[in-house]
């Protein structure tokens, strides 16, 4: 049975399911209070569907739970599919990770409400795996068990003082959950009012998402479903300025041509960055970049961004910089709050290797770039659940396709995977 703390949560799980069971009737909730959950479960099950069924558990409601979900019921009609998630509500990152801005990345929502409108699907939320939930009781009462919990981690950057309580630095998962309302990030408080200046730490579209939101005029931000608390914190915005720094050089960024582009259209803002830089690399790998039409389309928008110079507000792309110290002010060395993020000290970096394998390499020389407010948005890393193999060094579930593999290559009867904690997190939703 699963290990339920209190009885609150034994009857928030038998309210997630009076709606989707016909046995799950009000009257009967002290008696059902008495029972084995997963069985009752399974007792469902067979009230939903008359033949037997193939008995499915999704762990996680995010795209790759839901599109797990939405092949299973569509290629397999006997499916059953009984989907469990730590969180009250379902959708994962189409809730809590697209920027407010970008409606049109929710649409695929569409199709997981209609997976959830099926009578083949229940939704069981505010359960937590490894606490209300274990890996036997799954086995016991499913047919197979899909782990879909996706990259719940930051990336961390490794760097001196990182972690130490400085105030004012963030990871990006943070910051977003924030500005979308995710439960546990309502209580961020950033503090935009006493800097001009924002560093973001990484050259990806979570990157450009945080710089868009800092950015953009509130005005237009108040027409978007941005939480209202964090839109009265940007209201009262000191940030002009956002310079977002990575590692490797132009033809290594991980932007796509869209979020490119929103950036270079936001309005009364200017950009800067190294175009001597930009045109070299362009130039001496011309071939490399001419035979990838995404990479080419991307240096063709960046080299246009020449003309924006005109604007009170700016961005800038930083290249070959990799973050060595978070530095606070001298004036709160000796205090026993929190310091304050002075500015974030760089080694100088240098590309080595073809373009398709370039890597960066110090060299020795170091710059510090004065900023009050930094974001770390270096990608996500998945977590181990236990009695799930997983892989530390690649953050992934061991797998043959989605099928589990202990740590010796061996199939684990009845366990699957999908999404990033099959194969990484990268890519987006639609890739999910």
């Amino acid at each position: 049975m699963p290990a339920f703390n209190n009885e609150k949560k034994k009857l928030q799980f038998l309210r997630a399911m009076l709606g989707t069971c016909p046995l799950f009737r009000a009257e009967n909730v002290k008696n059902l209070l008495k029972k084995q959950l997963l069985s009752i479960s399974s007792s469902c099950n067979k009230a939903r569907y008359s033949s037997a069924p193939f008995r499915l558990a999704v762990i996680g409601s995010g795209p790759a739970g839901f599109y797990t979900a939405y092949h299973m019921l569509k290629e397999y009609p006997p499916t059953l599919v009984d989907m469990y998630e730590a969180l009250p509500v379902p959708f994962g990152l189409v809730r809590y990770g697209v920027a407010p801005d970008h409606p049109e990345v929710k649409n695929v929502q569409h199709r997981f409400d209609e997976v959830a409108r099926d009578p083949r699907y229940a939704f069981i939320g505010n359960v937590q795996y490894g606490k209300e939930l274990k890996v036997e009781d799954l086995r016991a009462h499913y047919d197979a068990v899909v782990f879909s919990y996706g990259a719940s981690q930051d990336k961390p950057l490794g760097i001196q003082n990182e972690n130490d309580p400085i105030e004012n630095v963030f990871f990006a998962r943070a910051f977003v959950g924030w500005y979308n309302g995710l439960p546990q990030y309502r209580d961020l408080q950033p503090d935009l009012t006493r800097t001009d200046t924002a560093i973001v730490i990484g050259h990806g579209n979570v990157a450009l998402d945080v710089s868009r939101i800092l950015l953009t005029d509130t005005e237009k931000l108040s027409k978007t479903d941005i939480t209202e608390y964090a839109l009265e914190v940007l209201r009262k915005s000191q940030i002009r300025n956002v310079i977002l720094v990575g590692r490797r050089g132009p033809l290594q960024i991980s932007f796509t041509a869209k979020e490119l582009r929103e950036m270079m259209r936001i309005p009364n803002t200017r950009f800067h960055t190294d175009f001597d830089l930009l045109k070299e690399e362009i130039s001496e790998n011309s071939e490399y970049v001419s035979n990838n039409r995404p990479l080419k389309r991307l240096m063709q928008i960046l080299e246009s961004g020449i003309s924006n110079t005109i604007g009170e507000k700016s961005w800038t792309l930083k290249f070959l910089r990799s973050p060595t110290e978070f530095i606070v002010r001298d004036d709160d060395v000796n205090s026993l709050r929190p310091r304050n993020i002075y500015a974030v000290k760089f080694n100088v970096n240098k590309l080595e290797g073809p373009p398709e394998k370039r890597v960066a390499v110090s060299t020795g020389v170091t710059e510090e770039i004065e900023g009050g407010l930094v974001i770390k948005s270096l990608g996500y890393i998945s977590v181990p659940l236990d009695g799930v193999p997983f892989d530390e060094k690649k953050g992934t579930v061991p797998n043959d396709r989605g099928k589990v593999l202990d740590l010796d290559g061996n199939e684990v009867p009845g366990l699957y995977v999908s999404g990033w904690l099959k194969s990484g997190a990268r890519g987006v939703i639609a890739t999910t």
